[in-house]
């Protein structure tokens, strides 16, 4: 679809009632379902389907072979990596209907699911969180924190810019990619001072 406000490859099925944002590119065998909102800027890679009911960010890119589904929201500048796994339903059986139980996902602006993660229904990842790859969610991920594992396990905090934060005794840490500053207090992450801009983390 070249001459639109997004570039979708020839491969790709476009459904009518979706929302597509300008300058969207969507990649080869890639599927978009009626009701689907995708924002500005957002790269759909190859073999990627997006549900009806899903909502993306802008700037959130999805690698190949991710299938979104019904239930998962997506904040700004999320990233989906190779081959991620979400569910909608917990207890699913081939023989049962089981569409009006689909659980929510909500995954927070700046936040990375690493290649082959699975994320179970039902749980919110916080802001700039960092899942791992290969690891399988199963609670609620707070803001900044880095899990991995099955089940996933936190093993430290990650900055906006994806470096691991080491906290002194003072309870700050600085990200050695941009200089921001960071405090830890009762289990929760603050930025403090904030040196990237809006530019750079869209880029």
């Amino acid at each position: 679809m070249e001459g639109s406000k997004y570039f979708a490859h020839e491969s790709a099925v476009i459904d009518p009632g979706c929302e597509i944002g300008e300058g969207c590119r969507i990649w080869h065998f890639s599927h978009i379902m009626s009701g689907a909102v995708l924002g500005p800027g957002c790269n759909i890679g190859q073999n990627v389907v997006i549900s009806p009911g899903v909502v993306l960010g802008r700037n959130v890119k999805v690698q190949n072979n991710v299938s979104v589904y019904t239930g998962v929201t997506c904040g700004d500048d999320v990233f989906l990596g190779p081959s991620c796994v979400f569910t909608n339903v917990v207890n699913p059986r081939s023989a049962v209907n089981r569409r009006g139980e689909y659980r929510h996902t909500r995954v927070g602006q700046g936040a990375t699911i690493g290649a082959n993660a699975t994320v179970v229904c039902g749980h919110d990842i916080g802001e700039w969180a960092f899942i791992g790859a290969g690891a399988v969610v199963v609670k609620d991920v707070p803001p900044y924190a880095l899990v991995v594992g099955n089940p996933s396990r936190q093993i430290g905090w990650m900055s906006r810019a994806g470096y691991r934060l080491k906290f002194g005794k003072d309870g700050r840490a600085v990200c050695p990619g941009t200089g921001e500053t960071y405090v830890l207090k009762d289990g929760k992450v603050v930025l403090v001072e904030q040196k990237l801009n809006e530019t750079d983390i869209s880029q």
